[in-house]
């Protein structure tokens, strides 16, 4: 049905995507360095984001108030000790490009954990949801072998449907391809032997609704909005550290 939807509605949603990107507010990158440390005290986690320009914190005025900035506080807080994270994120990254900036990254220290953040671009794209579910996967097994990762946490694609930009129907077409993505990921990861990947959610439940969490551009998350993904990311990676450690 969903095949039949793009072909029968193909002028119409190439057109919306033209007027979107020509109209669209291009927001920059939150500013601060790349690499960082949260908390005090002994270290507890070594921190590794991979993303687009949610990862690198569109909508957000600084690094503290975006994704890195809010996790790696918020992991603080919970394990009770220092944080040291490092970003590898950039506007416009499909998996497959951040696939290949890890592969060329030559400046990465260690890492315990990777969050991705990707999957917004992949849906504009059209990218198959095997194709980018196998993507994920090679991303981690990079990251485990040049980095050390023990555990992945990949993020949902976040409710497309929902994204103030977006007109109907392109809004329900990328909406409908997020969540197919999301369906893919969360069964091959059910089918998967290694228990060191997981998938959490995307979370976008308050009073307000999506709205609430967007920035001006409709498209990216706000300060609140970063606050949120963080604080449901840190939950689970605190909860699996703590089984780990047991």
């Amino acid at each position: 049905m969903l095949v039949l939807a793009k072909v029968a509605l193909a002028p119409l949603l190439l057109w919306q995507g033209a007027r979107v990107r020509r109209t669209a507010l291009q927001l920059p990158e939150a500013a601060g360095p790349s690499a960082g440390v949260a908390g005090s005290g002994g270290l507890k986690l070594r921190l590794l984001i991979v993303g687009d320009s949610s990862g690198a914190g569109v909508g957000a005025a600084t690094q503290s108030e975006a994704l890195a900035g809010r996790l790696s506080a918020a992991l603080a807080e919970r394990l009770g000790g220092s944080v040291h994270w490092q970003l590898l994120a950039r506007t416009g990254n499909r998996t497959a490009d951040s696939l290949r900036q890890l592969r060329d990254a030559s400046s990465l220290e260690p890492a315990d954990v990777m969050v991705t953040a990707l999957g917004v671009n992949d849906a504009v794209g059209q990218v198959s949801a095997s194709l980018w579910t196998r993507q994920l996967a090679e991303l981690h097994q990079l990251a485990v072998a040049r980095l050390g990762v023990r555990y992945s946490l990949h993020s949902a694609v976040p409710p497309m449907h929902a994204f103030p930009l977006l007109p109907q129907p392109l809004r329900w077409l990328l909406g409908a391809q997020a969540m197919r993505l999301n369906r893919a990921l969360v069964r091959d990861l059910a089918d998967s032997k290694d228990r060191g990947v997981q998938a959490a959610p995307a979370n976008l439940h308050q009073p307000g609704g999506a709205a609430a969490l967007m920035a001006p551009d409709g498209f990216h998350p706000n300060p609140a909005g970063y606050k949120l993904w963080a604080d449901a990311l840190a939950e689970r990676i605190a909860a699996q550290i703590t089984l780990s450690s047991r």
